[in-house]
């Protein structure tokens, strides 16, 4: 196949280069060529801003077996690619979120690929907290109502994969490496009260192989699936999986009422990056059913990365963890 990965170089894109050059097949990368990548001369760079004119000048009348877009992220970006793309190339394949339903009204948790129809939320202030996600959400939806379009109006080979947090060695937020520095210093963790916090999250590499799933199927054009492991756990009970696979006590963990957090200016999420009601809650039957997608059991993928993580400790903590020390004074205030 000859492929173009469009953004994504800093994880699951930078991923799906290696598997795909791994397979034998021809690789373009289309990103701003800010980040140095190690593929040498085996794939083709198009440096270029996709909200710029770079995009229809450097990707107009090239064919390509199939695109992987990570970094369309409102109707616009959606609309360009139609428009450049559209009678060049035999599948384009959209990295969607979770979020899309998250901004819904009553949407259900676990959600499913049909409840994506329905009104959405309100939209907040403009300097409201929620706001960004509400945008993120909402401009995905933007994003996907332009390819749902394009599919019934000019038979544009689209599929969306809808997906959730993603875990993985690479993950630049560091989120899961913030509470494993955390267990390894032996104290409490501070566990913000904003409800269930139920955990449904997804593999790096799982995402990759539902896209090797639906890439060249014309079974998947016009069609949404929702991508994420088949575990939902309470996070109390993800971070006491993750003292087990790193050999640590059982972790003591300290409820903690965001408005504590907000009083000594300290991020909710620097301190449990897990703790975020906009996380997205996803049921996965619909990819199990149709592609036959079973992801890889969780303590086995969280072995892997926890094992990466002690073999080869970063030789940085991350920025969230820069106030433990405040931390461990509000866990001994909270108690």
């Amino acid at each position: 196949m000859n492929l173009l990965i469009i953004g994504g170089t800093r994880f699951v894109g930078y991923l799906l280069a290696w598997r795909m050059l791994a397979r034998g097949h021809r690789v373009t990368l289309f990103n701003r060529g800010n980040l140095p990548d190690p593929f040498g001369d085996r794939v083709t760079r198009l440096p270029g801003d996709r909200t710029t004119q770079d995009f229809q000048r450097l990707l107009a009348h090239k064919q390509f077996d199939a695109v992987i877009d990570f970094a369309a992220y409102t109707g616009a970006d959606a609309q360009s690619a139609v428009d450049t793309l559209a009678g060049n190339i035999g599948h384009y394949v959209f990295i969607s979120t979770g979020q899309v339903y998250l901004v819904r009204q009553n949407a259900p948790r676990p959600a499913r690929e049909s409840d994506y129809d329905g009104p959405v939320m309100p939209e907040p202030p403009e300097n409201h907290p929620d706001r960004n996600d509400w945008n993120y959400g909402i401009y995905k939806r933007a994003a996907e109502d332009v390819l749902m379009r394009a599919q019934a109006t000019r038979e544009f080979p689209e599929t969306r994969l809808r997906i959730p947090m993603v875990n993985g060695e690479r993950d630049f937020y560091r989120r899961i490496e913030n509470y494993l520095w955390r267990l390894l210093d032996g104290g409490p963790l501070l566990l913000p009260d904003v409800g269930p916090q139920i955990c449904r999250h997804v593999y790096g590499w799982e995402v990759i192989r539902a896209i090797e799933l639906v890439l060249g199927n014309s079974q998947t054009h016009g069609m949404a699936y929702n991508i994420c492991q088949q575990e939902q756990l309470p996070l109390a009970d993800l971070l006491a999986l993750f003292a087990k696979l790193l050999g640590t006590p059982a972790p003591h963990l300290v409820s903690i009422a965001p408005q504590a957090l907000a009083a000594g200016n300290m991020p909710l999420k620097s301190v449990s990056p897990f703790s975020d009601t906009w996380m997205s809650h996803l049921d996965p039957a619909l990819a199990q059913r149709e592609l036959g997608f079973t992801h890889e059991p969780l303590e086995r993928y969280l072995d892997k990365i926890v094992t990466s993580f002690l073999a080869q400790p970063p030789s940085d903590k991350p920025p969230g963890y820069a106030r433990r020390a405040e931390e461990l004074q509000l866990a001994r205030t909270a108690c």
